[in-house]
């Protein structure tokens, strides 16, 4: 493993801190989707655990914390200014209507605990590059370059879609321009792109190889799970023009528009 042992062990645990404490925070607010605003944050405390434990004093982590505080910050004040006023998320509020009052300790393992679990092994290689030394090389400035890509792709196509939504005209309309024609969801794409962009920082490190397991485990959560899988099947039933919208536009990596007949 790319990673000391030390380092692991005080990342879990920082990271289940961090999830518990949160648990607790959302019984009294009935509200375990404020999850959702401390995953991005929950990457920084993982990857900063670590880098204690070993006292890190490498270019390469210090470069990889950074830009994972960026992308944390950002993706921690969109969602909370998209959920503000809004409530429990439509899919927690689902699993504590069929859990009923057992929801407090479900929510614990099936919400918090898992999404903390998940966290931890996404974050392997940054923690990887934070925690093991070296000097910088091209694939640094190949994970730079790429991560840049990836963070204007996922801000811009956000900030896009909040724009689309504030004008009461588009209300059950299809976003198609900008980003939004090249891909049906870009900021997912530019999301995926990221953590693409820390495995080539893992790369620079003896073994880094083996935490590929990250980007490919958070670009199954995006395509599949929580993301686009999950989201679309919601437009297709809510947005008529939707159906189009997928013959024409990638589904995830941008790409020039299909024509079809009219």
């Amino acid at each position: 493993m790319p990673i000391p042992w030390p380092a692991l062990v005080a990342s879990l645990a920082a990271v289940m801190a961090l999830m518990v404490g949160l648990w607790l925070v959302s019984l009294p607010l009935r509200n375990a989707s404020i999850v959702d605003i401390f995953w991005g944050p929950g990457f920084v405390v993982a990857a900063a655990a670590a880098m204690a434990a070993v006292g890190s004093p490498w270019a390469r982590g210090w470069l990889a914390l950074a830009l994972v505080m960026i992308w944390a910050a950002r993706l921690a004040i969109h969602i909370l200014l998209r959920n503000r006023g809004k409530g429990e998320d439509f899919r927690y509020r689902a699993w504590r209507e069929g859990a009923g009052p057992r929801f407090a300790w479900v929510s614990l393992f099936q919400v918090f605990l898992l999404q903390g679990v998940l966290l931890w092994v996404i974050s392997h290689p940054v923690q990887a590059a934070a925690t093991r030394g070296g000097g910088l090389t091209w694939l640094d400035a190949m994970a730079v370059v790429a991560w840049a890509v990836g963070f204007i792709f996922e801000a811009v196509g956000d900030q896009q879609l909040v724009q689309f939504k504030a004008a009461p005209a588009n209300r059950g309309r299809v976003l198609r321009t900008g980003l939004w024609a090249w891909s049906r969801h870009p900021n997912y794409f530019g999301d995926a792109l990221q953590w693409w962009a820390f495995y080539l920082f893992a790369l620079g490190v003896p073994g880094g190889w083996v935490t590929v397991y990250s980007p490919i485990l958070m670009t199954i959560l995006l395509l599949r799970v929580s993301g686009v899988g999950l989201l679309e099947r919601k437009l297709v039933e809510t947005k008529p023009g939707y159906r189009a919208y997928v013959r024409q536009v990638s589904a995830f990596i941008p790409w020039f528009p299909r024509r079809t007949k009219a």
